[in-house]
């Protein structure tokens, strides 16, 4: 299936946290190689801290956004915390991408937080509507029966993505994983979002892999994202992004086969179904490869 948000989606292959009151960690990150940075104000920043990383965002999107750079996110504090709307105050300026949601809890979350970002995109003089948002929708058990309601989806929607630590929280688990593998509530989120994103036709970004030491197991399970679907992957460490990237990009011979498949179409419009290699290639075949070379920054 392809995409067919409202705008176009910025590249968001790998998305590295940063803590939201670390100009330092933000500088370094900057030239990490990653998709976009994600200036963090929720998990990352404590308490007593929350008012100066505030404070210190408007310089800290100014020092790390550029044209030719990553794309610059900011994750606000939840909705109903009481803290949102000084989050977005401080956010919505020009060189801000979007807005990280956490523990949005359906559809009608971006609505809500869309109808705040126009009034702050006014303010600002900013393009209306340019503000993208990029919900996390598993944190609470109740965001799980809503999945569905990301459809049709918003012009401001960029992607949708998930997380295992909080909704552990909420069920009491002593572990997400089990030799190396999400146990079933995580993987049931994990694929739930897989498809709440394909319905609402934007792409599913996987979460972050804890153990930023763990290169190997990093990698394993980026391409295994990759495989099932997902066009990226959140990250916490600078470290993580290289493996992170490698596992997104198309091996040349992903990229010659497709390129085939997008050909043989082309040479016989109107059927189903072509042959290449003895294989029997339909619509679908079509779409991923599309879609492939799409993400490769590739004519298809």
């Amino acid at each position: 299936m392809g995409f067919h948000a409202g705008m176009d989606t910025p590249r968001l292959t790998s998305l590295l946290f940063v803590p939201g009151d670390s100009p330092a960690k933000a500088a370094k990150a900057r030239t990490s190689g990653a998709a976009g940075l994600i200036l963090d104000l929720e998990d990352s920043v404590g308490p007593d801290r929350k008012a100066e990383a505030r404070a210190g965002l408007p310089e800290l999107i100014e020092a790390t956004s550029s044209a030719d750079g990553p794309s610059i996110w900011v994750r606000i504090n939840p909705l109903d915390s009481g803290l949102a709307q000084d989050d977005l105050a401080a956010a919505v300026r020009a060189g801000l991408t979007g807005i990280m949601l956490p523990k949005a809890s359906g559809g009608e979350d971006i609505a809500r937080l869309s109808a705040m970002l126009d009034g702050l995109e006014r303010k600002s003089a900013i393009e209306a509507g340019s503000t993208r948002i990029l919900p996390i929708v598993t944190e609470t058990p109740a965001a799980l029966f809503a999945l569905a309601s990301y459809a049709p989806a918003h012009p401001r929607l960029a992607a949708l993505t998930w997380g295992a630590e909080d909704l552990s929280a909420v069920l009491g688990a002593t572990a997400t994983r089990a030799d190396g593998d999400w146990t079933g509530p995580y993987a049931t989120a994990r694929a739930l979002t897989l498809f709440a994103a394909a319905n609402a036709g934007v792409p599913a970004i996987d979460t972050v892999y804890t153990d930023f030491r763990d290169a190997e197991g990093l990698g394993r399970s980026a391409r295994a994202a990759r495989r099932d679907g997902f066009a990226g992957q959140m990250a916490i460490h600078p470290a993580q992004v290289a493996v992170i990237e490698a596992a997104y990009a198309p091996s040349e011979e992903d990229i010659a086969l497709a390129r085939r498949i997008v050909a043989a179409f082309a040479e016989t419009p109107g059927l189903g179904t072509v042959g290449i290699d003895g294989q029997m290639i339909d619509i679908p075949h079509l779409k991923r490869a599309r879609r492939l070379l799409a993400s490769a920054g590739l004519e298809a």
